[in-house]
């Protein structure tokens, strides 16, 4: 864990969530910066392994902050301190429902002491918020920027990272949706993921040489995520 990562502890459905804040390196300077939005990172499969601070997790939370975002990585249900126990994405999808609202909330970072005295934390209720989720997480993404949509507070985006296409049944996903996939994934074969991305009309990035946890290919995802913003409508610009 880096300066920029803060831990903390904050009160859930069935007790307390455990989530790691990762800051741009420009709040650490200067708290006046202009955030470009919110981002939520869920991590891969609790019965397997899974955490926050699953490598590839924290990739995707070091590439949102490089575009501008703060992001935000909790632990699912029965990890680390977060309380409850795993209960195959349904509670892990009102959980991260519940922690949306808590990052749209000015309050809740306002009493959060790595991020109390930010300017933009006023204005947190009307910054963009990403999805994302690696394997597992991407699972349980898909749902919860479904519910979004539904309750009329949609998600700039969702990023999927190793999604989990043919292990467990994902909701329909937005036409933007990015997916990021290893080719030589073991865990969920890339034939998996073009069956569901094709009747979608959805684009797959693949990582030449990956498997499922992109080991030395972290990097990858990184660029691809940065990349893929350059051309985004950036909101600070009209403010």
């Amino acid at each position: 864990m880096n300066s920029r990562t803060k831990v903390i502890q904050i009160d859930g459905i069935v007790g307390q969530i455990e989530i790691s804040i990762d800051l741009p390196d420009e709040l650490k300077n200067n708290p006046d910066f202009a955030l470009r939005g919110l981002a939520l990172v869920a991590h891969p499969h609790p019965l397997m392994g899974g955490t926050m601070d699953n490598k590839v997790a924290q990739t995707m939370a070091r590439a949102f902050n490089q575009l501008g975002y703060v992001s935000v990585r909790p632990n699912f249900r029965g990890v680390g301190a977060t309380a409850g126990v795993h209960d195959h994405g349904a509670g892990e999808m009102e959980d991260l429902l519940y922690i949306t609202d808590w990052m749209r909330t000015p309050s809740g970072w306002a009493a959060t002491e790595a991020t109390a005295q930010q300017a933009w934390i006023t204005n947190a209720n009307a910054l963009p918020l990403v999805v994302s989720g690696f394997s597992f997480g991407s699972f349980v993404g898909t749902h919860l920027v479904q519910k979004l949509s539904e309750l009329g507070r949609p998600a700039e985006r969702l990023v999927m990272v190793g999604s989990a296409a043919g292990k467990w049944e994902l909701a329909p996903v937005p036409a933007d949706t990015m997916l990021i996939h290893g080719e030589v994934d073991e865990t969920i074969p890339l034939i998996d993921v073009f069956d569901w991305a094709r009747p979608q009309e959805l684009t797959v990035q693949v990582v030449p040489g990956a498997d499922h946890f992109f080991h030395r290919r972290l990097h990858c995802i990184r660029n691809i995520i940065t990349s893929a913003w350059l051309g985004m409508p950036d909101h600070r610009k009209t403010q």
